[in-house]
């Protein structure tokens, strides 16, 4: 059995199972967090965050593409993000 990278995760599109590389690196989650306030961040927190944001962002863009692809257009636009966001 073939092991995917930590930082990917299994997905079924139109019946065929990809696997899709997370994009968000962990320095960033460290920045909103001290930006936020905090004056440490754990490796673990930062993992944490980095894949509660992803995962959000990808439910997100899940709908954004439904409603472009309803709407008769292949290109998502922001009001599709901001739309799909609420």
């Amino acid at each position: 059995m073939r092991e995917t990278h930590p930082d990917s995760s299994n997905i079924l599109l139109g019946g065929v199972k990809m696997v899709v590389k997370r994009l968000i690196p962990l320095a960033a989650m460290e920045k909103i967090m001290k930006n936020a306030g905090a004056e440490r961040v754990s490796d673990k927190s930062k993992a944490a965050l980095k894949n509660i944001i992803e995962d959000i962002a990808e439910e997100i863009a899940t709908s954004a593409v439904r409603l472009a692809n309803h709407a008769g257009r292949k290109t998502v636009k922001a009001g599709d993000i901001k739309l799909a966001a609420k």
